[in-house]
């Protein structure tokens, strides 16, 4: 499953607090589409099924459905807030191929 960076764990919490929903998870999936195949999508979300991967990481629960797990095996969740390349990306080594957009890959 997929981990997160101490960083990007921090930004989670802050904007959990931000929008009053720290009783809610970070959902990350991978869905079919986008430029190469699967892309990868990020939500808070409060309705958390039986079947799904929970892990915490710094006080920020992460939720994973079975079906994006196993495409998220090695994977971790980086922030950067830098003058370029700011926000959240999403590492993969099992990606044998990724989009420009960074958030498509094969």
């Amino acid at each position: 499953m997929i981990t997160i960076t101490e960083k990007a764990a921090v930004k989670v919490k802050q904007l959990l607090e931000a929008e009053g929903a720290t009783d809610m998870a970070l959902r990350v999936a991978v869905r079919p589409g986008g430029c190469s195949g699967f892309s990868y999508e990020m939500f808070f979300d409060g309705d958390v099924g039986a079947d799904d991967e929970t892990l915490t990481f710094g006080g920020v629960r992460v939720v994973v459905d079975q079906a994006s797990s196993q495409l998220l095996v090695g994977a971790s969740l980086e922030y950067s807030d830098g003058l370029q390349d700011a926000g959240f990306k999403i590492n993969n080594p099992s990606a044998s191929r990724t989009c420009g957009c960074g958030s498509s890959f094969s």
